[in-house]
């Protein structure tokens, strides 16, 4: 096919058309699962608890059963099947939708919890397309920047949208929603399925990605069970904090600025999404995966020390509430994405492991959206005297300082198991002579 083969012949053009593909395909999935969050639900409760909250209880609850589901889906996951996965995916979380606005308040929180249940794997197919490749970061750029800008920017089209069509109901607006870019995200995925497989040399520098077995599964954590233990934690924290910041953004903002205008949201977002482009951009021109291993922990670093000292620097009054959610997603997507897309990416590189990076993703995912639901739980019973932002910075605190214990803990594992094997080298010639 003409297309395939311009692909494959021209570097610049097959990364242009990757970074749109992907970015496009998961901005796309934001839309069948973010923009509710933006309706405020005022006046309904459950019990005693507010109806947006059993909402986005009901949805996370969904989400995370769908990651613990990814860790064999995913992993085990052959090219040809991604393209029918991902596509049956989103039409299921979209059916989900019609029925959310079809079926009258209380009962109908049951669908977002099925909305939930496809939309955690869309993430999974979609990076296998990319990974194992030597330009696997700036490949991925488009996906990270779709994590970091896509909520913001659906939650405000979804509040201009409801603007001018405030005749529909928040219930059917996650509907109209989804049914608005349908078929956009279709097109994307086309795009995906054209992206050519890992050339000989993508392969000699990352490793080739297989689906992997049970035995590979066991053999990998019986190596490097601690350090994933650790980075599970971590990454189990990254996702906590940013969930809550997430859903409960409007409320937060109500709270420390009165006055700010739904444009916030975008620009917040998007000046995060530059930055992050250009740093995890950047590390695709490290071929040594030592050094690109290395690097990405320092950014981890640097992402959880944002985190803490915008919260500081906040809570002293030093800085505004702009700069605050600026600071604090800034570091959050940081350490995110070069989770995500990076530090597996470049361990499975650098200790030539049979593996895929979604496996060691979903493993994460599953931990840390298991501990979402935990805290929204948490806030919602043991909580309630608390503001949202209060309860932003205590967690924000938490995930510092506990992140950095756990980042030191992994990387001193990992230096230790490169030092040994390194010696284990030198030895070989000797003993077998």
């Amino acid at each position: 096919m003409r297309l395939k083969e311009a692909l494959t012949r021209s570097n610049t053009f097959f990364i242009i058309w990757a970074v749109i593909a992907s970015f496009g395909a998961y901005f796309c999935m934001y839309a069948f699962r973010k923009p509710f969050n933006a309706g405020l639900y005022q006046g309904l409760e459950l019990g005693e608890v507010s109806y947006k909250a059993i909402l986005i209880i009901s949805q996370v609850a969904g989400y995370t059963l769908s990651k613990f589901a990814g860790i064999k889906v995913i992993s085990e996951l052959k090219p040809d099947a991604r393209v029918k996965l991902v596509t049956g995916l989103i039409l299921l979380a979209e059916l989900a939708l019609l029925f959310f606005g079809l079926v009258p308040y209380p009962y109908n929180f049951v669908f977002l919890f099925m909305n939930g249940l496809p939309l955690g794997m869309v993430w999974g197919v979609v990076f296998s397309f990319l990974e194992g490749r030597r330009f696997t970061e700036m490949l991925s750029m488009g996906l990270n920047i779709s994590v970091v800008i896509a909520s913001g920017v659906l939650k405000t089209t979804y509040i201009e949208v409801h603007g001018i069509f405030p005749g529909i109901s928040e219930f059917w607006m996650p509907f109209f929603m989804g049914l608005l870019f349908l078929p956009l995200f279709l097109v994307f995925v086309w795009m995906l399925s054209m992206i050519p497989k890992p050339t000989a040399e993508d392969i000699a520098l990352r490793t080739e990605r297989v689906p992997m077995t049970s035995e590979d599964k066991r053999l990998v954590m019986r190596q490097f069970g601690f350090p994933i233990v650790c980075l599970v934690i971590f990454y189990a924290t990254l996702v906590v904090v940013r969930d809550f910041r997430d859903n409960f953004t409007i409320e937060i903002w109500n709270e420390i600025d009165s006055h700010w205008g739904s444009g916030v949201l975008t620009t917040t977002e998007m000046i995060t999404g530059i930055v992050v482009l250009v740093i995890i951009g950047a590390l695709a021109f490290v071929r040594d995966n030592l050094a690109g291993f290395k690097l990405a922990y320092l950014i981890l670093f640097g992402g959880v020390t944002l985190i803490g000292l915008g919260t500081l620097l906040f809570e002293k009054s030093m800085i505004s509430g702009f700069y605050w959610m600026l600071m604090v997603g800034l570091g959050l997507f940081l350490a995110y994405t070069v989770l995500q897309t990076v530090i597996f990416e470049r361990m499975i590189a650098l200790f030539r492991i049979k593996a895929n990076a979604g496996y060691f993703v979903y493993i994460c995912e599953s931990i840390g959206y298991m501990g979402s639901v935990g805290l929204l739980l948490y806030k919602e019973f043991f909580m309630k005297d608390l503001s949202w932002s209060r309860v932003l910075m205590q967690f924000s605190y938490l995930q510092f300082a506990l992140g950095l214990l756990l980042l030191l803990a992994s990387n001193i594992y990992f230096d230790k198991y490169r030092a040994g094997r390194s010696a284990q080298k030198r030895s070989a010639p000797f003993a077998a002579a």
